[in-house]
């Protein structure tokens, strides 16, 4: 039983659970079994209102787990929200219950958020789809169009050597770590989003506050991609929620891949270029000898995101 005087966890798992029993029953066994020995944890368990003998499972548990209980379906946000008010470990772990954890896959992410001290946002790692084994995610980009999208281009054996921790502008919430106290000045999950850009937005928040978000490219976990039942039904009114609250961010950071674009493309056609002095504010940027976009570029990823909030307009009216 737990007492007052029992020593606060080093880590604090955290998995939100929507049926699905044996893919959680298969991800318990593999983390259980790849949890590194000596680290003090606490594995918390949110059911969210699952109805398929998930509740009957969870009563068998005992020894590190804990078990939050939810009335009803209250969507990912909220399940994972409710298990960090509950955790009392000095780091968070939040994992999906369909993934298939291994040996190695914590102390890279752990080492990675201690590296980078106060500055750390959230950590995340290299996912493969449990199905084909193919890179499903090693960070999270901002594309053209100023959505997110994963990055799944893992870099080789001696980048990753040399750069074991790179800088990303998201990472997903499938597995990720983040400090507790990092957890709470952000305020946790927006609630608002349902089952999709929470993540992103959480991120967005650490970026705000001038935080690092990164991937510890030596971590890798398999994951069974988007198994959760209703993972994607409301992915357009997330993504345009989203786009309302950090265009600006949004733009910005996606304007570097557009300049990339933009001047491949006018190479092709010289006719097309800019006036001389914009071309080469465009070649400072992309070689990052320049930090701030060119006017060009912003007003591309500017025109992207107009042209997608328009879209949505006229689908999500009817």
């Amino acid at each position: 039983m737990e007492t007052r005087s029992t020593p606060a966890p080093r880590l604090s798992v955290i998995t939100p659970l929507f049926n699905c029993l044996e893919r959680t029953k298969e991800m318990v066994a593999s983390l259980l079994g790849a949890m590194p020995p000596g680290v003090s944890h606490e594995i918390i368990l949110v059911d969210d209102g699952s109805t398929d003998g998930t509740r009957e499972w969870l009563a068998t548990l005992g020894g590190p787990f804990r078990v939050v209980l939810n009335a009803g379906n209250l969507g990912y946000g909220a399940a994972t929200n409710r298990g960090a008010a509950a955790a009392r470990g000095e780091v968070l772990a939040l994992l999906n219950n369909d993934l298939v954890l291994a040996q190695g896959w914590l102390w890279p992410m752990m080492e990675a958020l201690e590296a980078m001290g106060p500055r750390a946002g959230l950590v995340g790692n290299v996912q493969l789809n449990a199905a084909t084994l193919g890179v499903d995610h090693c960070g999270i980009r901002i594309n053209l169009k100023g959505k997110p999208e994963h990055e799944r281009r893992r870099p080789g054996p001696v980048s990753r050597l040399l750069r074991p921790v790179r800088r990303k502008v998201a990472v997903t919430g499938a597995c990720v770590l983040v400090s507790c106290a990092t957890w709470r000045r952000l305020g946790g999950f927006d609630e608002g989003f349902v089952n999709g850009c929470e993540d992103v937005d959480l991120c967005l928040r650490a970026l705000d506050l001038g935080l690092v978000n990164a991937v510890a490219m030596r971590s890798v976990v398999l994951h069974h991609v988007s198994s959760s039942p209703g993972r994607k039904l409301r992915d357009e009114e997330n993504t345009r929620r989203l786009f309302l609250r950090w265009r600006l961010w949004l733009a910005y950071l996606g304007s570097r891949d557009w300049t990339w674009d933009h001047f491949g493309r006018l190479v092709q056609d010289p006719r097309d270029f800019p006036d001389p002095l914009e071309a080469w504010r465009m070649a400072f940027f992309m070689t990052r000898i320049r930090i701030g976009p060119p006017r060009t570029a912003l007003e591309g990823m500017n025109a992207a995101i107009d042209g997608e909030l328009a879209r949505w307009q006229g689908m999500l009216s009817h």
